[in-house]
């Protein structure tokens, strides 16, 4: 009896970023197939992978990969993984798209690497970040910029020290097509 296969995505944290931390697609493909793991995809460099495993414990998995990366490539890197049903809902729940002026690239969404403590949670005033908006839902937060993320202080580190949680970011644009290449 075969163990029945679970797609998901993986979405690392600064890799490629600025020249530091250099993880060639190739080599991590190959490093995530060495993990047992099969029909594994990336997209773009900035570390999203899409894989299927049997194994249903997220954060094992995580730790895997994060050990695996650390061990070959040298450096750490935060790991977070959504099922594809967890990336479908992220979209489908999208507090913004129904707004008349939705801009699909003013949004990101930054994923977390557990929900927020409650303890921690008015640690951010959203009014004193207008005209950025954001929303906090469950273990992702919506942020949608008046202008442009880089003009922003509004931003994935500020989220991970105020909210004591591990944290990246991926553009609406990013979002959307993992959910499409998963889908596949």
């Amino acid at each position: 009896m075969t163990n029945k296969l679970v797609k998901y995505i993986s979405i690392l944290r600064g890799i490629n970023v600025g020249g530091k931390r250099k993880i060639l697609m190739e080599d991590l493909r190959a490093m995530y197939k060495a993990l047992g793991f099969s029909d594994v995809i990336t997209y773009i460099q900035s570390g999203n992978v899409i894989f299927n495993t049997s194994t249903t414990n997220l954060k094992e998995l995580e730790e895997k990969i994060k050990d695996s990366i650390a061990k070959k490539f040298g450096f750490d890197v935060p790991v977070i993984i959504r099922s594809i049903e967890e990336m479908q809902q992220v979209v489908s729940e999208n507090p913004f798209s129904n707004e008349a002026d939705f801009e699909p690239k003013k949004l990101y969404v930054t994923f977390l690497s557990e929900p927020i403590d409650r303890v921690y949670e008015n640690n951010i005033l959203p009014q004193e970040y207008l005209p950025d908006r954001f929303k906090i839902m469950g273990q992702h937060i919506y942020v949608y910029y008046a202008e442009k993320i880089s003009s922003s202080k509004l931003i994935q580190s500020l989220f991970e020290k105020q909210y004591k949680v591990t944290a990246t970011t991926r553009n609406w644009n990013s979002v959307n097509k993992l959910v499409e290449l998963a889908e596949k």
